[in-house]
């Protein structure tokens, strides 16, 4: 006689819970929308929020501790499993983790009414975990060459600590947390474009029978990375530091070499690919802003800090996040005009915030145009690629 099949714990996970990128790209982009669009109404209205931080800090942390760590995790619990061989984190723990993520934004929005070593505590447990989980994988595959990796997420959860302690009423320097953050981020960005962006350009123009190719990772690159991260973490200890200004023009001219060698602009033709390097020409010109913040007073520091946040890391994380979904998900590597029209506006909202850092007089009205062209880029993305990330891949 037959029987009922018993239930299975192997069973495969929903399409949502089987890849990182899927839950956490999603998570992203509608976080980067509506915390946006929040921080504005608050700015426009003078309202307030039920958090413990002042809206301006509240909306620094929710850029760089909320919206950023959900695509970091996205990206790297997609990678991690490409550089080990070991099985990807899905199904149960992978919920367990967006939960967590959850959890933090939640608590970090309404900790005004909660106590302050609860709050932290409820935000701080994604990215402790996420470090682990990271590090986690790749120790138990041996795979030493990537053990760097989990060290940025490391260090935001050092910045997202400081930025609590700050708020507890520790002497600290003033903006530790939040300028050690941006350093963290721009450092993962500079080490992940070095190897993602010559890669993926090398095999399009092979594919083309190109002769002329990207520049071999050499001392160079190591050196361009030395002087950027050694410039940046000088800004986040001694932020009116002449000598780091110094530093980080000298990081500034030897990036800009090395993204010459990548031949960005022979991908002009496609976007989904030109946008890589774009947005590391981003970091580039926030290093290059903040140098001249530093040794100069016609610069302003706030145009460098939205070089590196609504610039680099904007497009950076919209570049990544195609591309991620498109490929993993059986689509073709080519950019639609939707997905053209993400990547015109992420850049125009990026240098429309730049623009009102220097323009003081007509700032509120840029200001509101570039947060307008922000949210609509992230709500294009969860429009648009929501439905990919929630359905199986094509064949």
């Amino acid at each position: 006689m037959a029987t009922a099949a018993p239930l299975s714990m192997s069973k495969p996970p929903a399409s949502l819970w089987s890849l990182a990128f899927r839950p956490f790209f999603l998570a992203a982009a509608i976080w980067a929308a509506l915390a946006l669009a929040l921080w504005i109404v608050v700015f426009m209205t003078g309202g307030i929020l039920p958090s413990r931080f002042d809206p301006l800090s509240w909306h620094i942390h929710a850029m760089l501790f909320g919206f950023v760590p959900a695509a970091i995790a996205g990206f790297m619990l997609t990678a991690i499993p490409n550089w080990t061989g070991r099985p990807p984190i899905q199904g149960g723990r992978l919920i367990a983790l967006v939960l967590l993520w959850l959890l933090g934004r939640i608590a970090c929005l309404v900790s005004a009414i909660m106590p302050l070593w609860m709050a932290a505590a409820a935000d701080l447990a994604f990215p402790v975990m996420l470090c682990a989980v990271a590090a986690r994988e790749i120790v138990a595959a041996r795979n030493w060459r990537n053990l760097i990796m989990p060290v940025p997420i490391a260090v935001l959860v050092l910045a997202n600590l400081l930025m609590y302690l700050e708020l507890a009423g520790y002497d600290l320097p003033m903006g530790l947390g939040w300028r050690l953050g941006i350093v963290a981020i721009v450092a993962l960005i500079s080490a992940i474009g070095g190897r993602i962006i010559p890669a993926f350009t090398r095999n399009w123009l092979v594919k083309r029978g190109a002769t002329v190719l990207p520049a071999a990772h050499d001392m160079i690159d190591r050196l361009a990375l030395a002087i950027l991260h050694t410039g940046l973490l000088g800004w986040a200890i001694f932020p009116t530091s002449k000598p780091v200004g110094a530093i980080l023009v000298a990081g500034t001219v030897l990036n800009l070499w090395r993204l010459w060698r990548w031949r960005g602009f022979a991908t002009i033709a496609e976007p989904l690919l030109a946008i890589l390097h774009m947005g590391y020409a981003w970091v580039i010109l926030g290093a290059a802003l903040l140098g001249a913040s530093l040794l100069t007073n016609i610069v302003p520091e706030a145009a460098a800090i939205h070089a590196f946040t609504a610039g680099a890391v904007g497009t950076m994380v919209l570049a990544v996040m195609t591309r991620v979904a498109r490929g993993h998900t059986g689509r073709a590597l080519e950019a639609d005009r939707v997905t053209t029209l993400i990547y015109a506006t992420i850049t125009v909202a990026g240098l429309l915030r730049i623009a009102a850092a220097f323009a003081v007089s007509y700032a509120v009205p840029l200001l509101d145009l570039s947060a307008l062209l922000w949210v609509m880029s992230f709500l294009l993305f969860a429009a648009i690629y929501g439905p990919i990330l929630v359905s199986p891949r094509i064949s």
